[in-house]
């Protein structure tokens, strides 16, 4: 029976799946993350920054030592990915669906033995998305656009998971017949089918100045700032992400 084998330095270059491992209890196993890796709060502190997610300092991620780097296929080039690969055994996922996102965490309870951890998250997630149906399930879909990026503008479309997401808490994506990110106009016949206008909170900072510059062009329709991490991040950020959208669906309905 071969040994599995065990990780003890790890090295994330994807946000959102570094708070997943900070929920497994697996910060101390940490030597590198990216200047995006923004939860907990601390931990650029107390972890070496590498770099981003698209660009990073390969030199001082070799200086580190990692037996592991955990990348992603949305966020990390494949050049970077190549060139990781001669440093240490790279671990790319590809998240697309809530299914996958579920996937992921199972996958990482296996791969760093952490299996209780990670089904008690996994378990909290499935009992919210049960809770959040129940309410909902019967809610008529609103349709959305959600805008990612300005200059040019760019919103999330088909096979993101920002849109399965959109798709997944009770809405309709207006660009969901689109690929992945197109960039598109504010005459785009698509946008004007839309109710409710999402202005991200990132990549691109959306901000207030922002909502009002929609509003004046489009003033029949309801535009707010998204929690961009609420409809990008996947890993254990989804066991609030249900509450939030819960919280989005009364606040739209309000107005």
């Amino acid at each position: 029976m071969t040994k599995k084998q065990t990780f003890s330095r790890i090295i994330s270059l994807v946000p959102s799946q570094t708070e997943l491992l900070v929920d497994l209890g697996l910060q101390s196993s940490m030597v590198g993350v990216t200047k995006f890796c923004v939860h907990p709060e601390n931990l650029r502190m107390e972890i070496p920054v590498v770099g981003g997610t698209k660009q990073v300092n390969f030199k001082k991620i070799k200086a580190l030592n990692p037996d592991i780097i955990l990348c992603n296929k949305e966020e990390n080039t494949l050049d970077m990915v190549q060139q990781l690969q001669d440093i240490a055994k790279v671990e790319i996922r590809d998240v697309n669906t809530f299914d996958d996102a579920l996937t992921l965490i199972k996958f990482y309870g296996d791969l760093f033995n952490v299996k209780y951890l990670s089904q008690a998250i996994i378990d909290k997630i499935e009992a919210d998305r049960y809770t959040f149906r129940k309410r909902f399930i019967n809610v008529s879909r609103v349709k959305v656009a959600y805008f990612i990026w300005q200059q040019p503008y760019m919103v999330a479309a088909n096979n993101t998971f920002i849109n399965a997401r959109i798709e997944e808490v009770g809405f309709s994506n207006v660009f969901k017949s689109k690929n992945r990110y197109p960039e598109i106009d504010l005459v785009d016949q698509d946008l004007h089918k839309t109710e409710i206008i999402l202005l991200s909170s990132e990549p691109f900072p959306f901000k207030t100045e922002h909502v009002k510059q929609f509003k004046a062009l489009f003033p029949d329709k309801q535009v707010i700032i998204a929690d961009g991490e609420m409809f990008s991040w996947y890993g254990s950020r989804l066991q609030g992400a249900f509450k939030y959208f819960e919280s989005l669906h009364e606040t739209l309905n309000s107005v």
